[in-house]
């Protein structure tokens, strides 16, 4: 009798803890498992941060950077990867160096917008820009295009239904004097949401983005945008600015911005980000308060259709500032810088690492 109750007790134990299980992983959508893995490929040549990535035709292209080692100029830096050879190539140099820049692909060509510039020589490299390139990578060739409506560096471009969409970024007060973004100059983050129409070269006003921030990800699924993270009010992470946690969705076909969406595990900005089978990848990024500061080595993936947050085998080396683009069932992540900005001289640098996470789960 004795045995047969311990085994009935043993039973309703495993049952319970089967159902404690279940119900985590309902209430903390986060832990729900995923497969893939991290593998290591060809450095970087030019170590950077603060780069933009994108693909095309099977081949990854990284833009800009800030300049690093007591340089003030940006490198105005173009690389292209092959993956099946596993190997860099410098391409022809950006013609206005820039960094935080937004780039998207269309059929074949990258589209670069915004960023930080340097006027003149030796002086602030930190310009809001409202540039507009078209780098076509067959033909290893620049075409300057309408300028923006806003001048903004920080922000992100997506493409939908044949146009570019460039949201968010920091930018000058409106109606301020043109000046340099810094700690001390007076700038703000902003909501602007201006689409880009590759067969016109016009530019069109939308719906502004209820959050107004910098340095976020972004990403497409199913005719719709999604804008994750980033940081509210100054673009500096050693200023007063504020990671945020909020995920936003636009609907270009209404032109309209839904409820929020569930919020990122971490909140966190200057991450590197990529769309894959229907869920954006987040990696890597920074934070800083009064008492820390420091990088991310977190992998997550957003699911719109499920509004679902998934947690993946963090990247080996945490870092900021990366390019990322993905090719084939593989998220690329790209040099980047090892320690969050504002910190002071010799106290952080940039890396040449590239990994590259393979998805196996979808």
């Amino acid at each position: 009798m004795r045995a047969e109750l311990k085994r009935c007790s043993e039973a309703r134990l495993a049952v319970n803890a089967t159902a404690l299980a279940a119900l985590i992983v309902l209430m903390f959508p986060g832990n729900a498992p995923a497969q893939g893995k991290w593998v290591k490929l060809a450095p970087f040549p030019e170590p950077a941060f603060e780069i933009a990535g994108a693909t095309v035709n099977g081949k990854i292209y990284v833009f800009g950077g800030l300049p690093s080692g007591g340089q003030t100029t940006p490198p105005g830096l173009v690389y292209e990867y092959d993956p099946g050879a596993n190997q860099w190539t410098k391409r022809k140099p950006m013609p206005l160096p820039a960094h935080h820049i937004a780039a998207a692909e269309y059929r074949g060509k990258v589209y670069l917008f915004g960023g930080g510039i340097q006027k003149e020589a030796g002086e602030s490299n930190w310009f809001p820009s409202d540039h507009a390139w078209e780098y076509d990578p067959a033909a290893d060739s620049w075409k300057a295009l309408a300028p923006m409506p806003t001048k903004r560096g920080a922000a992100v471009a997506a493409e939908v239904g044949g146009k570019i969409y460039v949201i968010g970024g920091a930018g000058l007060h409106p109606g301020a004097k043109e000046a340099a973004l810094s700690p001390s100059q007076p700038h703000r983050s902003l909501g602007a949401n201006e689409a880009y129409d590759p067969a016109t070269n016009t530019w069109q006003t939308r719906s502004p983005m209820p959050t107004a921030r910098n340095h976020a990800a972004i990403g497409a699924v199913n005719g719709k945008i999604y804008v994750l993270g980033g940081r509210v009010a100054s673009p500096f992470i050693g200023g007063d600015a504020s990671n945020t946690d909020v995920v936003e969705e636009y609907d270009p076909a209404t032109g309209s911005w839904g409820a929020l969406r569930a919020r990122m595990l971490t909140a966190r900005s200057g991450v590197g980000f990529g769309t894959y089978g229907g869920r954006i990848y987040l990696v890597g990024g920074e934070f800083q308060n009064r008492a820390m500061a420091g990088v991310f080595r977190d992998l997550e993936a957003y699911d719109p259709a499920a509004n679902q947050w998934i947690t993946l085998p963090s990247v080996p080396l945490a870092r900021q500032g990366v390019g990322s683009a993905v090719v084939g069932n593989r998220f690329h992540v790209i040099s980047g810088r090892l320690q969050s900005g504002g910190i002071g001289p010799g106290q952080g640098s940039n890396y040449d690492s590239h990994d590259a996470f393979e998805i196996t789960d979808k």
